[in-house]
C-alpha cells in the first residue's frame, strides 16, 4: 500500500535522528580513543620509555674497597693486595678440552683445578665467565697474556685479597676474614646487598669482624645493559661506593713482636697497657698461628695441627682465657679491708703456716710460717695466712666490690671476639648458679686468687695500671678512625685514700726489690726504672704437688702483675704462662723483659739487669733480636 508524504517525512525524520545519534557515539568514541592515544603516547611518553629502560637495565654492586689496619706508629697489619685471577669464557673459547691443555703447559693447574676448569662451563650460560684459577702469580698473567691468540676465551682479571704482613704477630688481635658463609646471612637481620657478591669477604673473628661495620665500607653501583638472555651489552652509567675506613690500632709492632718471639715454646699471655691512655700497646698470646692460611679456605693438613695442638694456639688467652689469679689478687684482699678500716697497713697478723676455719686446715704455701707480718711483708714474702684473716674480717661482699672497682669481674669493651668477663663470686651468684649456700671455706679461697675466682690477663693488667696510677685506667685498641683520634674512656680518680695506695704501691716495689722478695731475682736495677709487682701461681688441682712430677696439663700456672717505672708509671703488664709452676720463675722474667722493651722503646742496654743476668741476656738477644714475623701468604695451589 502505498504510504502517504506524512507519513514518509516521519520516517525519514525518525532514520535522521537516529543515524545523528549514532555518528554522535561514534564520534565521541573516536575523539575518547584519540585522547587516550595521546595521553599515553605523548603525555606518558617519557614514563613508558623509563619503564621499558628498566626492563634491559640491570643495577650491579661494586664492592667497595675494604678499609686497611695499621699499628700505633703506621706499620701495615692488614692490606689489600692485587689479586690475580684466570678465567674463561665458554662460547669465546671454542674446543675448551683444548684450550685448558693448553693453558695448562703454560701455569701450573692441580688436577682438581683442571677438572672443574672442565666441568664448570657446563653448568653456566655460554657468555658467562667461569674461575680456572684464583691467587695466580704475576708471571703466570704474563704468561696468559702472552700466549693469548692460542687461548681463545681465556682473559686474566685483577682484584683484590687480604694479606697480613706480620702474619702471626697479630692474628689473636687483627684477625681475619673469609668469605661470606650462609651462616653469616642467617645470623643477620637484614643483610646488606653486597654480601651476596661471589667471593666477598667480611671479618670472621677479632677487629676485622668487630670494627666489620666500618672496615667494610659502601659499594658503588653501575647500570648496565643487557639483552633477553641476560648477556652485558654495555655499560651506562657508574657510581663509585666509598671505601672502608682505615683503622689504627694502638699496639706497637716492634714491642708485639718482641713478646711473641720471647714467648716461644710456651702456651702463655702477655699485656702491656700505657697508664696515661690506657692504650694497650702490646697483646699477645701464644702460641700463634698465621692468618694468611685462612683466606680462602685452609687445608686440613694445616687446621688440623692448630684445632688439636694442646697449647691452643687459636685462642686468645688474653681476654678468652679466664685463670684463678692466685696471689696477684692478694692487693685486692687488701685494698678491701684497709679501705674498710678492719685494718690498718702497718697493723700485723701472726703467720704459723695455717689458719683454723670451720674444722678445716687452710695452709699457707711455707708450711713453717711466716710468723708476725705486715702488708709489705705479706705482699713481698706472699704470706697466705695473712689474707685468710683478713678476708674473715672483711667478707666476700666487700673483696668482690673492691676488685670489680680495679676492673676484675668486668667484661671491657674491646674490638676482639669473646671477651671474658671473669669472676668475682658473691654469696647470690653461689646460690643462684651453683644452688648451694656461701660457706667461710669460699671466702678464705677467694682472698688469695683461688676458689671461684677467675680473671683474664687483660683484666689484671687493667687492675695493675688503676693501682699504679689511683685512676680508672680504660683499655683502649682502637687509636684512630680515618686519622681521627678516639676518645680515652674512664681515666676519672678511684676515689681511693692515696695513703693505702701508696703504701700497696710500696709493698709491691719490695716484692721485686728487696732481697726476701718473691720477685727480686727479675728485678730492673736502671735508675728511673725501677718495676714493682706482685708474683702468683694459680693451683690447677686441689691436692698441692710438686710440678716437677705431674703431667703439664696438672702443674701450676704461673703469673705475674707488675709497673714501671715505680715512682712514674708507664706501663703496667700482666704476664700468665699457663702450667708454667711458680709466678716468680716462669712469668716474672718475662715481664721485666717486656716492659724494658716498652721502656726503652727498643732492646734496652745490658746495664738495666742484674749483673748475673746479663750473659743470659746478652745470648737471649742476640735469639731475639729481629726476628721475622712468621707469615706465609698462601698459593694458588695451597686454594682449599
Amino acid at each position: 500500500m502505498r504510504r502517504s508524504r506524512a507519513e514518509t517525512d516521519a520516517s525519514h525524520t525518525k532514520l535522521s535522528r537516529r543515524a545523528a545519534l549514532l555518528g554522535g557515539v561514534q564520534l565521541l568514541f573516536m575523539g575518547g580513543l584519540a585522547a587516550r592515544m595521546q595521553y599515553l603516547q605523548v603525555d606518558q611518553a617519557d614514563q613508558f620509555r623509563l619503564l621499558a629502560e628498566e626492563n634491559r637495565i640491570n643495577i650491579r654492586l661494586i664492592p667497595p674497597v675494604r678499609g686497611e689496619i695499621f699499628d700505633r706508629n703506621g706499620v701495615q697489619l692488614a692490606q689489600n693486595v692485587p689479586s690475580y685471577r684466570i678465567v674463561m669464557v665458554r662460547e669465546d673459547a671454542g674446543d675448551v678440552e683444548q684450550v685448558i691443555t693448553r693453558l695448562a703447559s703454560l701455569i701450573d693447574l692441580t688436577p682438581e683445578q683442571i677438572e672443574n676448569a672442565l666441568a664448570k662451563p657446563k653448568r653456566s650460560e655460554r657468555f658467562l665467565p667461569v674461575t680456572i684459577a684464583e691467587d695466580v702469580s704475576w708471571e703466570a698473567v704474563s704468561a696468559v697474556s702472552v700466549n693469548a691468540p692460542a687461548l681463545p676465551g681465556i682473559v686474566p682479571e685483577v682484584g683484590s685479597t687480604r694479606v697480613y704482613p706480620r702474619g702471626s704477630d697479630f692474628a689473636h688481635v687483627v684477625g681475619r676474614v673469609g668469605r661470606v658463609s650462609s651462616k653469616d646471612l642467617d645470623a643477620l637481620e637484614d643483610p646488606d646487598a653486597v654480601l651476596r657478591i661471589p667471593r666477598f669477604q667480611i671479618g670472621k673473628i677479632n677487629v676485622e669482624a668487630r670494627e666489620e661495620a666500618l672496615l667494610r665500607g659502601v659499594a658503588g653501583t653501575k647500570q648496565v645493559e643487557v639483552n633477553a638472555t641476560g648477556r652485558v651489552m654495555r655499560e651506562l652509567e657508574r657510581r663509585e661506593g666509598n671505601p672502608g675506613a682505615d683503622l689504627q690500632l694502638t699496639l706497637d709492632s716492634k714491642l708485639q713482636n718482641y713478646v711473641q718471639a720471647r714467648l716461644e715454646g710456651e702456651s702463655a699471655a702477655v699485656v702491656i697497657i700505657d697508664c696515661e691512655k690506657g692504650d694497650i700497646v702490646a697483646n699477645s698470646s701464644a702460641p700463634s698461628y698465621d692468618p694468611n692460611l685462612f683466606i680462602g679456605g685452609i687445608l686440613s693438613k694445616d687446621y688440623d695441627p692448630l684445632l688439636n695442638d694442646k697449647y691452643r694456639p687459636l685462642v686468645n688467652k688474653t681476654v678468652q682465657g679466664a685463670y684463678p689469679p692466685g696471689s696477684t689478687f692478694k692487693m685486692m684482699t687488701a685494698m678491701a679491708a684497709i679501705e674498710a678500716g678492719i685494718i690498718g697497713p702497718d697493723e700485723t697478723v701472726y703467720c704459723p703456716g695455717h689458719l683454723e676455719v670451720g674444722g678445716r686446715r687452710f695452709h699457707c704455701w711455707k708450711r713453717s710460717g711466716h710468723g708476725w707480718v705486715d702488708l709489705e711483708t705479706s705482699l713481698k714474702r706472699s704470706c697466705d695466712v695473712y689474707y685468710y684473716d683478713l678476708a674473715l674480717k672483711v667478707g666476700i661482699e666487700k673483696i668482690t666490690a673492691m676488685s670489680n672497682r680495679f676492673g676484675l669481674g668486668i667484661r671491657h669493651d674491646l674490638a676482639l671476639s669473646s671477651v671474658n668477663s671473669g669472676l668475682t663470686p658473691t654469696k647470690d651468684w653461689k646460690r643462684n648458679n651453683r644452688g648451694e649456700d656461701w660457706v667461710i671455706g669460699d671466702t678464705v679461697n677467694a682472698s688469695i686468687g683461688q676458689g671461684f675466682m677467675l680473671a683474664t690477663p687483660m683484666q689484671l693488667a687493667v687492675m695493675t695500671a688503676r693501682i699504679a696510677t689511683g685512676r680508672e685506667v680504660t683499655p683502649r685498641l682502637i687509636k684512630t678512625v680515618n686519622g681521627v683520634e678516639q676518645p680515652i674512656k674512664g681515666n676519672e680518680s678511684l676515689g681511693m685514700n692515696e695513703n693505702n695506695l701508696r703504701k700497696m704501691r710500696k709493698s709491691m716495689y719490695s716484692v721485686v726489690n728487696d732481697r726476701r722478695g718473691t720477685a727480686y731475682r727479675s728485678r730492673i736495677i736502671a735508675d728511673g726504672m725501677r718495676m714493682a709487682g706482685k708474683t702468683g701461681t694459680s693451683q690447677v688441682r686441689s691436692v698441692v704437688v710438686n710440678n716437677s712430677e705431674v703431667p703439664w696439663e696438672q702443674r701450676d700456672h704461673a703469673l705475674f702483675v707488675g709497673y714501671a717505672p715505680y715512682d712514674n708509671p708507664r706501663y703496667a703488664c700482666a704476664v700468665l704462662v699457663e702450667h708454667g709452676g711458680g709466678g716468680s720463675s716462669a712469668a716474672a722474667p718475662i715481664a721485666r723483659d717486656a716492659l724494658l722493651q716498652a721502656l726503652y722503646e727498643g732492646e734496652p742496654p745490658l746495664e738495666a739487669y742484674p749483673t748475673a743476668d746479663r750473659a743470659r741476656i746478652k745470648t737471649q738477644q742476640r735469639r731475639l733480636r729481629d726476628v721475622e714475623p712468621k707469615a706465609r701468604v698462601k698459593k694458588s695451589s695451597d686454594q682449599a
